[in-house]
């Protein structure tokens, strides 16, 4: 009687751990892919001309800088055809493969900061001027998720 037990007790046992084996080898649906940095902007009426040029101008320049760095994959202005009242017009968009750690981050200031030759006082200063004519609404981190093979 002990016998039976103990191999009733085997065999529950393994089929346990076959089921978790099983388990532990099965593979998610997706395979996180590119972060995608998604920022919404409502432009003021009569202003979507003097934005357009400062996206075309400076923004361009910036993201060019950043993608030759390899800070960035990619970079796109998607335009919201249809926009309602509460939504933007434009939406800002970065790709990235990977988060930048602290050291990595400061790293990339220093490197901008070089770069660009304007102070944080002066790129302050211009960022507030362009919310005379355009509103950030939102910001938003995405993360492309690919269909595993």
């Amino acid at each position: 009687m002990k016998n039976n037990f103990f191999r009733v007790l085997a065999v529950v046992l393994l089929s346990v751990s076959a089921m978790s084996i099983a388990q532990a080898q099965e593979e998610p649906p997706f395979i996180p892919g590119d972060y995608w940095e998604v920022t919404g902007v409502k432009t003021a009426d009569g202003a979507g001309l003097k934005y357009a040029r400062w996206l075309a101008g400076e923004w361009r320049k910036n993201s060019e800088f950043a993608k030759s760095q390899g800070w960035i994959k990619d970079f796109m202005v998607i335009n919201n055809v249809h926009a309602r009242a509460d939504e933007p017009d434009l939406y800002l968009i970065r790709v990235f493969e990977n988060m930048a750690t602290v050291e990595e981050g400061e790293k990339r200031r220093k490197a901008y900061m070089a770069w660009a030759k304007r102070s944080m006082d002066e790129m302050a200063a211009e960022s507030g001027n362009r919310a005379e004519y355009r509103t950030i609404m939102s910001t938003s981190l995405l993360r492309h998720m690919k269909f595993r093979d």
